[in-house]
């Protein structure tokens, strides 16, 4: 197994104790060391779009976590590794608070609602208008996606793959949906999704869940990677970003894996799939679908077809995260803090913005007429697009 897989995975026993965190595993492949992959040096560009910093703001830092901004309306949640939450609108800061403890995912949000969890179990939730504890519940294991908060209650995916739906007044567990877990699997960040009557969920062995919003039975799955190798690092094939949902059609990619889309209105058909492994993620936007490989290629693929309309290469090893489109711009953010822009059409380079320095873990987000990134340092910033 080549060493670009290492930082991802998690070794045998992970989620129950008994052998080293993530931050041993990453600090063991640094892409800014001499024996690791060199990042594709960045060549001169000339904008021909205007970006600029709508507004930014510090929060605490990640850690060796993942934390994804919440946005909801003209107000965005963040959250740190030190138990800080915070609610900004426009940029300022409403309020914030400190959870008491570490946090190791968030956020999810709504209008009424606020919630984190962290690293024993814990899901803690907080009113969206003044930050105010609501109530606390506990899980299995430790919790690295970031809750999805919704009309029908709060989901929390934890690290042994157990899925629960927890009611949104009081933190009562409504029902659990458990799947085994593999020797191996990558550490997944990502949080599971609402839409329509079901929550969807990926999974280690590549299989995209819908499950039934009222009592968590599974509706259908979606295979869109199968493990394959002789070896159990070979068999790695996790879905560890989040789904992207336009009408219809949802897609998922797995690492060591495929991208594959399905109707949601045909019982989870399969419309098509293609070899593209995957661990930052991917994005639908009008006739296209967006994907950042593992080695920080952007593919733009047909969504209805899956054909390839273009490929950006030149970024390589730079740790590119997950896409994110707006209007005729996609966006994603990189190791060193860069912000990328490219043209929607053919991919190329149409502006850069720079951030903290800090590398961007989580996808690029949309954002009103914009972007928003959050990066591992705590700088969080609303990116105008002109």
């Amino acid at each position: 197994m080549t060493s670009r897989l290492l930082p991802l995975l998690a070794c045998a026993g992970l989620f129950v104790g008994g052998c080293s965190t993530i931050s041993d595993t990453l600090d063991s492949i640094n892409p800014f060391a001499s024996s690791g992959p060199k990042m594709t040096k960045l060549e001169p560009i000339t904008p021909t779009i205007d970006v600029r910093d709508q507004w930014s703001a510090s929060v605490g830092k990640a850690g060796d976590y993942i934390f994804r901004p919440a946005v909801v309306g003209n107000a965005v949640f963040v959250a740190a590794r030190n138990g800080e939450i915070s609610k900004l609108v426009d940029g300022r800061k409403e309020w914030t608070i400190n959870a008491g403890q570490q946090l190791s995912a968030g956020v999810g949000a709504d209008s009424r609602l606020v919630v984190v969890a962290t690293g024993k179990g814990d899901v803690l939730a907080f009113a969206a208008g003044d930050g105010q504890p609501r109530w606390t519940a506990k899980v299995s294991s430790e919790v690295l996606a970031a809750p999805a908060v919704g009309a029908d209650g709060v989901v929390v995916k934890s690290g042994d793959n157990r899925v629960v739906l927890l009611d949104a007044g009081d933190g009562g567990r409504k029902w659990v949906y458990q799947r085994s877990t593999p020797t191996l699997s990558l550490r997944s960040a990502a949080p599971p999704v609402f839409a329509e009557r079901f929550v969807f969920v990926g999974f280690p062995g590549g299989k995209l869940v819908a499950l039934a919003l009222q009592n968590g039975t599974p509706v259908w799955e979606g295979p869109v990677a199968s493990p394959k190798g002789a070896t159990e690092l070979d068999r790695v094939a996790d879905i560890v970003s989040v789904p992207a949902i336009e009408g219809r059609q949802i897609c998922a990619v797995a690492f060591q894996g495929r991208v594959a889309c399905f109707d949601m209105g045909q019982g989870g058909a399969l419309l098509w799939a293609r070899d593209i492994s995957s661990a930052a993620g991917l994005a639908l936007s009008d006739r296209y679908l967006f994907v950042t490989d593992e080695r920080g290629a952007v593919h733009a693929l047909d969504r209805t077809s899956g054909s390839s309309l273009w490929k950006q290469d030149k970024l390589l090893n730079r740790r590119v995260s997950g896409p994110a489109v707006q209007g005729r711009v996609v966006a994603v953010g990189d190791a060193e803090g860069i912000v990328h822009f490219l043209a929607r059409d053919d991919g190329s380079f149409v502006a850069r913005q720079k951030t903290d320095g800090a590398p961007i873990r989580t996808p690029v987000q949309t954002m009103g007429t914009g972007f928003l990134v959050q990066t591992s340092g705590g700088n969080i910033s609303a990116i105008e697009v002109r």
